[in-house]
């Protein structure tokens, strides 16, 4: 038990100065809590300074009735399964090993762009200038004023009767020089299991904090109400927010990986792409492959698509040229920096697989169906008479389906079974062709990139401006409607 009224009065209004520039609430708010009582780890008081400040003003903010400080262990992750079951948000799959099924609120299915926003005092570095009358189709800006509000409007309280969780993670391999650190918040049990899949998390990475400060800081909430049983979500209210200059990711009302798991998108990309462009390096949207040729030299390529283009699959590829081999270091992301020697070198900075599930198949991807059958999330899949999973594309359903909302699926009304956007997260040391210097904190040497796309139509005939032209790419499953976007492949 931490008894917060025992800090100094000076502690409790300087933090609370801090808590209401960083997360927009106001000084009185964050004193009130901060008096009170709140049921925390011990090892609260074990965290480095501007750790436990986060915490402490996170926790003021969102009142949890308890704090845990996550520590990756195997008695860990049992507990979290087990609490998940009793809540209603994950089912066993007992035809798998340790394999398990989450549905989502339907309205809670995929990444909402209309409500990313990215804060600077100067929109420019945001977004481009646009024409009159028209917006732009490379992200969304904030004002400083309106982040603030937005904040303020949704998270006290947010976590009253619930346990916050801290979440300590690396972005690639623990102490690489390439590498970064970030402390997630959430109240979601849900994305605490996936982020310890998704990304190196617990007590190593608090360990290394010792040594430098230096971390991200992501607030995340599922939201005051709303949502089914045992997801709770906030749709109506949902927004991701973005604050570059302070190293800081809030994101308020969904669970669904893509908005909750602030390590992805949030961090590789959105922050990662400005903190890259500060130290001189790149965070990219690509996947990071290793090919052998049959004189047995190899050599690694980094290839840009936009979602739902094949990064998996050529990431897994099965080659069918005699005497070529494929390992794969990672499938979504990779930062790259030049070494002292001009060499580009890249890591993936995940940890595990958060694969679109429709369409992959012994077919189309054997390497990934040899992978997610073990230590498996499934999302939105539909789920078999004998506790297994089906979807779209896997190949001939089974007579007998419960569909992504939990009903029983008739193939006469023409709806999905599975939902186009649902997902597996399983851990990256599973995938059979693993490269074995995946985890290297020197990073890979990249000798090409690859760029790419999916258009069903309009392929350009004139190749003069190939690049821009070819990588326009029709619209991922997670879009609000397909469309041949206006814009090339941004990390968005």
């Amino acid at each position: 038990m931490l008894h917060l009224n025992s800090i100094p009065e000076v502690y409790v209004t300087k933090v609370a100065q801090c808590a209401q520039v960083a997360l927009g609430c106001s000084r009185a708010a964050h004193q009130t809590a901060l008096r009170g009582t709140i049921k925390a780890s011990p090892q609260l008081a074990a965290l480095t300074p501007k750790v436990r400040a986060f915490v402490e003003r996170s926790a003021a903010l969102c009142e949890p009735e308890h704090v845990h400080i996550c520590d990756g262990s195997e008695a860990e992750a049992t507990t979290l399964l087990q609490l998940m079951q009793q809540q209603g948000t994950l089912r066993r799959l007992p035809k798998y090993d340790n394999c398990w099924l989450a549905r989502t609120d339907p309205a809670d299915v995929a990444r909402v762009e209309s409500r990313t926003f990215i804060c600077s005092e100067n929109e420019r570095d945001v977004v481009p200038a646009a024409r009159a009358g028209q917006k732009s189709a490379l992200g969304n800006y904030i004002t400083p004023t309106d982040y603030e509000k937005a904040i303020s409007e949704r998270f006290p309280g947010c976590m009253r009767g619930r346990t916050m969780y801290v979440i300590p993670f690396s972005m690639g391999p623990v102490g690489s020089p390439l590498s970064k650190i970030g402390i997630e918040v959430t109240d979601s049990p849900y994305v605490v299991y996936s982020m310890r899949v998704m990304t190196r998390m617990g007590t190593p990475v608090l360990d290394l904090l010792r040594k430098d400060e230096q971390f991200v800081r992501c607030l995340h909430s599922v939201g005051k109400s709303g949502g089914i049983p045992g997801w709770p979500c906030d749709p109506p209210r949902t927004i991701i927010l973005h604050k570059p200059d302070e190293n800081e990711i809030v994101s308020y009302g969904s669970g669904y990986g893509g908005n909750s798991l602030l390590g992805k998108k949030c961090f590789a990309l959105r922050l990662g792409s400005v903190l890259a462009r500060k130290e001189g390096w790149l965070a990219e949207h690509m996947l990071i492959v290793g090919i052998t040729d049959p004189k047995g030299r190899k050599r690694y390529i980094a290839a840009a698509f936009p979602s739902a283009c094949g990064k998996t699959n050529l990431a897994m590829m099965t080659p069918t040229l005699p005497g070529y081999k494929v390992e794969c270091v990672g499938d979504d992301i990779a930062w790259m920096k030049f070494d002292k020697n001009g060499v580009l070198r890249a890591i993936n900075p995940e940890n595990g697989f958060f694969g679109v599930a429709p369409g992959t198949s012994i077919e189309t991807n054997p390497i990934a169906m040899a992978s997610i059958f073990r230590d498996t999330v499934f999302t939105n899949v539909a789920e078999t008479s004998d506790g297994g999973v089906w979807w779209e594309g896997m190949g001939k359903a089974p007579e007998s389906l419960i569909d992504w909302k939990g009903q029983p699926w008739d193939p006469s009304k023409k709806t999905f079974a599975a939902h186009p956007n649902s997902r597996f997260c399983t851990p990256a040391e599973q995938c059979p062709i693993i490269d074995s210097e995946w985890e290297s904190g020197e990073g890979v040497p990249i000798s090409a990139l690859l760029l790419g796309g999916r258009r069903p139509a309009g392929v350009p005939r004139c190749w003069r401006r190939a690049p821009g032209s070819m990588v326009s790419s029709w619209a991922p499953a997670c879009a609000p409607r397909p469309r041949l976007p206006q814009s090339i492949a941004v990390k968005w």
